[in-house]
């Protein structure tokens, strides 16, 4: 395998050239570019990652911690990182906690600052003092889908409105004739949906309708089908179910076919976030969509910035932590809402 000094020789240039040249760095020539990328093309030269870790005390890769991927968002979010990443030649390494906090730790002990740059977090059940803990250490942390911009968390992020998103999705069901509206949240009752609940709740304030029942359940299909059947068991004149992520509420809408209702004759219902799955099921799931990809662009280009900086090296104190908000979210109305039928 052809070394880094093989093509400088070949070239006629420096190692130091042709490194700048492979990380778009430093002030190169065109011509003295184009005859060190001719020189990589000839020979095959390929970096070795490793070694150039080893070298720089920095590795060319970003680790991104979800809490599942079995989660459908997660690899749809996953694949934006990547090609966010991809533009300044960073590789992504997937960090999947399984929801286990205890993963995380093992994660950010292990990967954080060896194998990777730095690290994007979603959700993945951390606790915030780790994390601060993986800065302190010197590698750069970002948040990415904070969901109270409002309630900075000590960490630099990328925000999203989702408490505006709960709004737009009880504001649609008002705006339908919905006045018998139950409620699932794919989290506990302080956990991470609960600013898209309080949203929520707002809009039926705003629309002086009654606040419903409302069931908190995992954020699978599953759990979204058991809650749904509860609300629907216990209070069988609902006409609508809002959820606060799109896959419980495919899981209500399968609960709702189970118990021989049509989705929305017979109730309505609407989600948060507008996975895939949500544009490809039958009937297709109204939802609020939030800025995925743009998120996951400006948490690479946070990131990015932070690892170039001195923000979060160890022993140099930060006068600011920086936090990037994103468009507002977007109600997408598709065909599982509908105006209520009393039954």
């Amino acid at each position: 395998m052809p070394t880094l000094s093989e093509v400088a020789r070949h070239a006629g240039v420096t190692p130091a050239t042709v490194s700048n040249v492979l990380r778009n760095r430093g002030r190169v020539g065109a011509t003295t570019r184009q005859r060190v990328l001719e020189a990589v093309e000839a020979l095959g030269y390929r970096p070795h990652l490793a070694a150039r870790a080893l070298a720089e005390g920095r590795a060319p890769t970003l680790a991104l911690m979800v809490s599942s991927i079995a989660n459908p968002f997660y690899p749809e979010f996953a694949l934006a990182v990547e090609r966010a990443a991809r533009t300044s030649g960073h590789f992504v390494i997937i960090c999947n906690t399984n929801e286990d906090p205890h993963t995380g730790r093992a994660y950010l002990d292990q990967i954080a600052g060896t194998l990777s740059e730095g690290v994007l977090v979603t959700n993945a059940n951390l606790d915030l003092a780790d994390l601060h803990t993986t800065e302190s250490r010197g590698t750069p942390v970002v948040l990415c889908m904070w969901e109270r911009p409002n309630e900075p968390p000590g960490l630099p992020c990328v925000a999203v409105d989702f408490r505006r998103a709960g709004e737009l999705a009880g504001a649609h069901l008002l705006e339908l004739g919905h006045r018998r509206i139950g409620a699932i949240v794919g989290s506990k009752a302080s956990g991470i949906h609960a600013a898209r609940y309080e949203g929520f709740v707002d809009a039926l304030r705003a629309g002086g309708a009654p606040k419903g029942r409302v069931k908190h359940a995992a954020d699978t299909i599953q759990g979204g089908y058991e809650a749904a059947r509860a609300l629907l068991e216990s209070d069988p004149k609902l006409t609508a179910i809002f959820v606060t992520n799109d896959l419980p509420a495919l899981g209500a809408m399968h609960a709702a076919a189970d118990l021989g209702l049509n989705v929305p004759t017979d109730l309505s219902v609407i989600g948060i976030t507008d996975i895939q799955l949500a544009r490809e099921s039958r009937p297709a799931l109204t939802t609020v969509a939030v800025p995925t990809v743009e998120v996951a662009g400006l948490a690479v280009s946070l990131l990015r910035e932070l690892i170039e900086s001195s923000y979060g090296q160890a022993g140099r104190p930060t006068t600011s932590v920086p936090m990037r908000i994103a468009s507002p979210p977007e109600l997408v109305v598709r065909a599982s809402t509908g105006v209520p039928r009393s039954r």
